[in-house]
């Protein structure tokens, strides 16, 4: 049987995620995911891939506010409301790889913190209800849209996959080095690789390509600090047109939109 076995949301781009028990799945991406972004000041995104000290930023959220803290020391964050007044915040155009859209400015106090932290000038944006930001066209369709996530809604991976991996490796990798939305337990190593539509509960996805790893991998999510894995070792196995794959990029299709730890997960 395979079941639903972890949540994750990560409301600001390549800063730390959050365990959930449950979740709205909406169709750009489960609530809050990735609908905060930091950028320089043309707009340009930044990753974990050119600030990796970005994973030593953990995030929660309130009924009220999103809050960004540093996780060897929780008390130092900065508190960023969920809703700001009609017009409070300037809009701008970002850039996301390949993509523009439009998204909103956070107020100056805010981006003071952030560029403080990390030592170097960003600003913290986010993505209105408004912007539609189009899923690449050749794996889905027009109308498909996404948050500032690298390119689909949702991640899933599951747990034999990691476990497989983490059977050649060393020093065995915790999953958040792959920053899924959903992991699953039950069935074989990398089985969701084939699925197209499957469901959560009554929620239904469709998978619609594999996912290609980059050096985010390879960061420690609690030091920053870099090594050659995992990719050295899924490079032997898991590569594939010069790509290295690993978990699959999905859609929402329908359902009732509530995801669940603990729930059955079914593919046809």
């Amino acid at each position: 049987m395979l079941t639903l076995s972890e949540i994750w949301i990560y409301p600001v781009k390549s800063l730390g995620g959050i365990s959930l028990t449950e979740a709205h799945a909406e169709p750009r991406g489960l609530r809050y995911d990735r609908r905060w972004m930091l950028t320089d000041e043309n707009g340009r995104f930044f990753t974990q891939r050119e600030i990796p000290e970005m994973a030593l930023l953990g995030t929660a959220i309130d009924d009220s506010a999103l809050h960004i803290f540093w996780k060897n020391r929780p008390t130092e964050k900065i508190r960023v409301p969920l809703e700001y007044e009609a017009g409070e915040l300037p809009e701008t155009e970002v850039q996301v790889w390949d993509d523009t859209c439009l998204a909103r400015v956070l107020p100056a106090h805010i981006n003071n913190w952030l560029s403080a932290a990390l030592k170097q000038k960003v600003q913290l944006v986010y993505m209105p209800d408004s912007t539609r930001r189009q899923t690449d066209l050749a794996y889905t369709s027009e109308g498909e849209h996404v948050s500032f996530a690298d390119g689909y809604p949702y991640l899933i991976i599951g747990q034999a996959s990691l476990d497989a991996l983490n059977e050649r490796l060393d020093t065995p990798l915790p999953m958040n080095r792959f920053r899924p939305n959903f992991v699953f337990t039950g069935g074989t190593p990398h089985e969701e690789d084939a699925w197209t539509d499957f469901s959560i509960g009554t929620t239904r996805f469709r998978g619609v390509k594999p996912c290609a790893r980059c050096s985010i991998t390879t960061t420690d999510q609690d030091t920053a600090t870099r090594a050659a894995e995992p990719l050295k070792t899924l490079a032997t196995y898991r590569n594939t047109g010069k790509k290295i794959l690993f978990g699959q990029n999905v859609i929402l299709t329908g359902g009732d939109g509530v995801v669940r730890r603990g729930t059955k997960l079914s593919y046809e």
